[in-house]
């Protein structure tokens, strides 16, 4: 008689206690828990995250520093730009200056990029968007985490593959912080936790 008391006891005690792990749990969202595919969904949503990468074409007069940019160089070797050395006017410097336009081969390849109303620079054009390879590790203290990640920049168009190296990774850390409704990335500096824009701006390219 003592051990059906007992083994009734148990199996009471049993379901009291799964009856409050489930009470628990929905008072739960998946949010509440920091995974490495939550902080990745986290991460590849934010707004900063997902900003295209602008590049800024300048025609018409520019410096000498300008024309020989890393970026201006890649478009003259492609033939996509070629200049006219000139005389710098008031205020533009260093010398010389030039007068940077699209070749026929930059009308072919960034015109319909920029669109055929424009007619001068500079002109903003969309060449790369981030894309998140992958959580290398998450580090947790309470209500905050810090989270490493790995990016690469996935080119929009032939311009873009002609700045950015696909192949290129990048290493970041970016800032958590739970709130009542689950965790965030965080968007302003908070003990010591780097925004997402710090993240980026900060990110360590890594060799391929």
């Amino acid at each position: 008689m003592r051990s059906i008391q007992t083994r009734s006891f148990r199996e009471s005690f049993k379901t009291i206690l799964m009856v409050g792990f489930l009470i628990l749990g929905l008072g739960c969202s998946p949010r509440d828990f920091l995974t490495r595919r939550l902080a990745g969904d986290l991460i590849s949503q934010s707004e900063a995250f997902k900003l295209p990468q602008t590049f800024w074409l300048a025609t018409g007069l520019v410096s000498n520093k300008e024309f020989n940019s890393p970026e201006s160089m890649v478009l003259q070797r492609r033939g996509w730009i070629i200049g006219t050395q000139q005389k710098c006017p008031v205020g533009l410097e260093p010398p010389p200056c030039w007068d940077v336009e699209l070749s026929p081969l930059g009308v072919t390849a960034i015109r319909p990029l920029i669109g055929s109303e424009t007619q001068r620079g500079p002109f903003g054009i969309e060449v790369a968007q981030r894309t998140l390879e992958g959580i290398t590790g998450i580090s947790k203290a309470g209500d905050f985490a810090d989270v490493e990640f790995l990016w690469h920049w996935a080119p929009l168009n032939q311009v873009g593959a002609a700045l950015y190296d696909g192949g290129v990774r990048y290493r970041s850390m970016v800032g958590l912080r739970k709130f009542d409704d689950g965790w965030r990335v965080v968007n302003e500096g908070i003990r010591g936790n780097q925004t997402m824009d710090e993240a980026l701006r900060n990110a360590e390219a890594m060799a391929p």
